[in-house]
């Protein structure tokens, strides 16, 4: 049986209404998101919206990897304990985050990683960690790529909150590890399609080309 939101589902249409009448919220490609069994949501990473708006159309629940500095924000850190987020130090290696995903992917959760390991400064797709892949090909998970475009303009860096704007989401076909590559390409593979995938659906210019994953562990 899929597991439920009830919450979520209670919240998700007020959510959705508000995002669409200021922020322009546009929703493409629902229909790849995998209703169960594991699974690596990897967006790019443009404002501090982007787990909550990524969230809306999945009807289940979602387990986010987050800067573990965020979790020393009073209230707010007990906050995203409580939506099911788990701290990682994105700065080094960071071994009981990765036990942690590894567990919640074998019991067949859905994880939101951001292959970035952090918010961009101008809006473009820096490199891609390959963390994320790794996980993906260690256990055989697909990943779903998903592209957000216009959340640097309507919330950029040191900006309190966010202006009106135009945000669009797009929900990639997942893909996966290929069997034929052993583990250290296929992570890298993974990370080359993935990043392909999430730029083509942003405007020329938003990508800084050349720029494959990071050799981060993270």
């Amino acid at each position: 049986m899929r597991p439920r939101t009830p919450v979520l589902d209670l919240a998700r249409p007020g959510v959705h209404a508000l995002c669409r009448a200021w922020l322009g919220l546009t929703l493409h490609g629902t229909e790849h998101i995998p209703p169960e069994g594991p699974l690596i949501i990897t967006p790019n990473h443009q404002t501090y919206a982007d787990p909550p708006l990524v969230t809306i159309p999945v009807r289940r629940p979602v387990h986010y990897m987050a800067w573990n500095r965020l979790f020393a924000i009073p209230v707010f850190g007990r906050l995203i304990r409580l939506l099911r987020a788990f701290p990682v130090d994105v700065d080094g290696r960071d071994p009981r985050a990765t036990r942690e995903a590894v567990r919640l992917l074998r019991q067949g959760a859905a994880l939101m990683i951001f292959p970035e390991g952090e918010r961009s400064v101008d809006g473009t797709v820096g490199r891609f960690r390959p963390g994320a892949f790794r996980l993906a090909v260690s256990l055989g998970t697909p990943v779903l790529p998903v592209t957000i475009d216009g959340g640097h303009a309507a919330w950029p860096p040191g900006r309190a909150l966010p202006r009106r704007g135009r945000i669009t989401i797009t929900y990639h076909a997942p893909l996966r590890p290929d069997p034929a590559l052993d583990a250290r390409r296929a992570a890298a593979d993974l990370g080359a399609r993935t990043r392909a995938a999430i730029v083509a659906a942003l405007p020329a210019g938003s990508t800084l080309a050349g720029q494959g994953p990071r050799s981060s562990s993270v």
